[in-house]
């Protein structure tokens, strides 16, 4: 069948957006053949440095026929309405069937050639292509990313004309802006599209672009005894700026290896689209790079080898200027700097934010087994690198640059690696910290981001999550599941609110009222230092159920709590800072991490709505959740679990139709006289089973508590099957309701089957 191309050609178009360009001609151009009746066989698309491509296979030559039938009005309808539908179908009366008092129409078209409809589909691509940025050009208002030239567009080797704001359609291509001499060739086929570019030095697939950089620079660090540094982003941007990729190997001077390679490696990525070299037996950087270029160049390379050294040096001539300063400024002397420095409008400045780090690091130490004072240090000081040259240069660097200068600072290695990795995981495929001091600061930093901005209503909608909360809490998830560590989240959220102290400050004062008292907590400077922790206690334990506000008062206002001040009465002063309460944040919180543990199973193969069952339990514990989880699963897969949740399913409605009628009879289910021996063994069954689930489950063993109660499979199998549940004789029938209440109850201790699919 016939064979569709086109090509789509234009000025460079960036290479972060050629991928995305690629599956959008991809979407764009299946949507509209299938709305006009049209489905290839298959279809590619292809995205390089200036050109899109899409070659569609198995096209029909034409539309097939279509006919429909159009429901109109009754025949009884009022005359107008008749004549509108006449003129909607462009048909008289006498063409109009009736059947059933209702008037038909059918319609009939004739299906259009294929080349009719592509030059109507192409233009409307065209025309409503989603860029995240184009623009226009010349005295036209079309927009594209770049200026689109021309548009190929072949339909069985014949050209499609049409021309969409004075952009014509051709039937030639051209090769390379240099090599190929940018002469156009006459196109037939795609076949020879492709080989027609080839030979002009034209590489059309991004994955072949891709293999003749890595397999060309391994050569070329191989030749040599070096070993490249491989970077699968890196490669995808470079395979999107050249046509006819050349990777060429240049050196570097030898002194700048006295740089963290980071720096090295950053400033060749970021700046240059450079790949770095190692020495394989040493495994560190060696002196050397790996550039792409987009032209063989007659001597192999060394004037472009050299010339990329030059500006390489000039990089790195800036780093090491940045590298030599900041180390003449210790961290903590920068902290100063941070209060000068906004974090949000509405969450105080980054030095108030160190403020709360360094008491949620203290307050996670206990719970992660970490030294409270090395984990304060930390957190103190690993936002200074802000204000470094360095990270002013490269911010991608954070974190990092901090924990080497605190090791030239001869701070601890375990200071200096808590300040390194504070910010990991950072993506999926990171590693999580697992060293107790690393575990406490890392937990802190995301705890901060998660509860700061639920406390002022600034939470993810939809796609959009500004502040990254998403991936925060994906961190605090890794984090904890990785380690094992119980960390309550109300109780995590609530250290975060006694963080808050960090406002107090000479000026300010933090205010709490709920209905049985206000608090102040204002500077502390002349107060007696005793007088102010009793203070701060009682202050706290107000702040957990109030709606905080961070007040402007006198500074020389001392500490105060009033108890018989009205609740809900504010200090006098602008009020600066306010939060949500805590209870409302703390469920908020909770939520979106379930949310998020959700997503990671889900990735992961496993069925989220197990996550919905445990989390019905209102369990906090993350870790406590994944366990539940991970037993529930098991026993769901076994043959008992399976017909035990069916079991469930069947107490459960039977349960909820006579709790539409009034309360369930209370207390346990007894052996009556006369009783049918399957209900006298589910009654045994379940007075054995529950202790034993309970007792498990308290004791977290739930992969024993699944097993005791895969036990009552049997005998509530058996119950349904023999035993009539509303029964005429009242008793019977109240007892035979307590018992079903006691096995939901018995289930229920793992987890709400009631939430589980399937």
């Amino acid at each position: 069948m016939p064979q569709r191309l086109i090509e789509l050609f234009s000025e460079e178009i960036p290479a972060r957006m050629q991928a995305q360009a690629a599956r959008d001609l991809d979407r764009m151009a299946r949507e509209r053949l299938a709305a006009a009746g049209l489905e290839p066989s298959s279809l590619r698309t292809f995205a390089g440095p200036r050109r899109l491509t899409l070659v569609a296979e198995g096209l029909a030559a034409a539309q097939a026929d279509r006919r429909e039938e159009r429901k109109g009005p009754r025949t009884s309808a009022p005359e107008a309405a008749l004549e509108g539908f006449l003129r909607s179908t462009g048909l008289t009366r006498d063409q109009l069937v009736e059947r059933d008092g209702v008037w038909f129409a059918e319609l009939t078209a004739t299906g259009r050639a294929t080349p009719e409809v592509i030059a109507e589909i192409v233009p409307d691509i065209i025309r409503n292509f989603p860029w995240p940025k184009s623009m226009t050009w010349g005295t036209g208002t079309l927009r594209w990313v770049r200026p689109l030239r021309h548009v190929l567009c072949l339909f069985a080797g014949a050209p499609v004309s049409f021309e969409v704001d004075g952009v014509q359609t051709v039937d030639f291509a051209v090769g390379h802006r240099f090599m190929g001499s940018n002469r156009p060739f006459r196109v037939k086929s795609f076949a020879s599209y492709r080989s027609g570019l080839e030979k002009r030095f034209v590489l059309l697939d991004a994955e072949e672009r891709k293999l003749r950089i890595l397999v060309e620079a391994r050569r070329l660090c191989a030749d040599r005894g070096l070993e490249l540094v491989e970077d699968a982003g890196l490669l995808d941007e470079v395979a999107g700026l050249a046509e006819w990729p050349v990777p060429i190997l240049g050196d570097m001077d030898p002194d700048f290896l006295a740089l963290p390679p980071e720096v090295i490696r950053t400033s060749m990525r970021n700046h240059q689209k450079y790949f770095a070299v190692r020495d394989p037996a040493t495994g560190r950087l060696a002196p050397h790079f790996v550039t792409v270029s987009n032209i063989a160049a007659p001597d192999g390379g060394a004037v472009i080898a050299a010339g990329n050294a030059k500006v390489l040096s000039a990089r790195l001539s800036d780093a090491r200027f940045f590298w030599d300063e900041d180390r003449k400024v210790t961290l903590e002397s920068r902290l100063e700097k941070l209060k000068s420095v906004t974090f949000h409008a509405r969450l105080g400045t980054l030095a108030e934010r160190v403020e709360r780090l360094e008491h949620l690091a203290g307050a996670l130490s206990v719970r992660v087994g970490a030294d409270p004072a090395k984990a304060a240090l930390a957190a103190r000081l690993c936002k200074a690198d802000l204000t470094t040259g360095m990270v002013g240069e490269f911010p991608e660097l954070q974190g990092l640059m901090g924990g080497y200068y605190a090791l030239e600072e001869k701070l601890t290695p375990v200071t200096a690696e808590a300040i390194r990795d504070h910010y990991r995981p950072i993506g999926p495929s990171d590693e999580v910290p697992d060293r107790p001091v690393t575990m406490a600061v890392a937990l802190a930093e995301k705890l901060d981001t998660l509860a700061a901005f639920f406390a002022i209503n600034e939470k993810p909608t939809g796609s959009r999550d500004p502040y990254a909360l998403r991936r925060a809490a994906l961190g605090v998830i890794r984090i904890l599941l990785n380690s094992e560590v119980r960390a309550p989240v109300r109780e995590l959220v609530a250290d975060w609110y006694r963080s808050l102290r960090c406002f107090v400050d000479p000026g300010r004062a933090l205010y709490a009222s709920t209905r049985r008292t206000t608090g102040y907590l204002g500077p502390r400077s002349r107060t007696d230092s005793e007088i102010f922790q009793t203070y701060v206690e009682e202050f706290e334990a107000a702040l957990l159920e109030a709606e905080p506000m961070v007040v402007a008062i006198d500074a020389d206002f001392d500490i105060r709590f009033d108890r018989s001040a009205s609740a809900g009465e504010a200090p006098e002063g602008e009020i600066l800072y306010r939060f949500r309460p805590y209870r409302e944040v703390a469920e908020e919180v909770l939520a979106f991490l379930a949310d998020r543990l959700k997503v990671s199973l889900r990735e992961q193969g496993r069925r989220h709505d197990l996550v919905d069952a445990v989390f019905a339990l209102g369990d906090d514990d993350l870790v406590r959740i994944y366990a539940r989880v991970e037993a529930l699963s098991h026993f769901l897969t076994d043959e008992d679990g399976a017909n035990l949740l069916a079991g469930y399913r069947r107490a459960t409605n039977i349960l909820r139709a006579e709790e539409k009628k009034g309360p369930l009879p209370s207390g346990p289910a007894e052996v009556l006289v006369g009783a049918p021996e399957a209900e006298i063994a589910l009654v045994a069954a379940v007075a054995e089973a529950a202790p034993q689930v309970a007792a498990l489950t308290d004791a977290e063993d739930f992969a024993g508590a699944m097993r005791a109660l895969a036990d009552l499979r049997g005998p509530v199998d058996a119950f349904f099957e023999k035993v009539l549940v509303n029964a005429e004789d009242p008793q019977a029938r109240d007892n035979r309701l307590r018992l079903l209440a006691q096995v939901r109850a018995a289930m229920s201790e793992v987890a709400d089957f009631g939430q589980v699919n399937g």
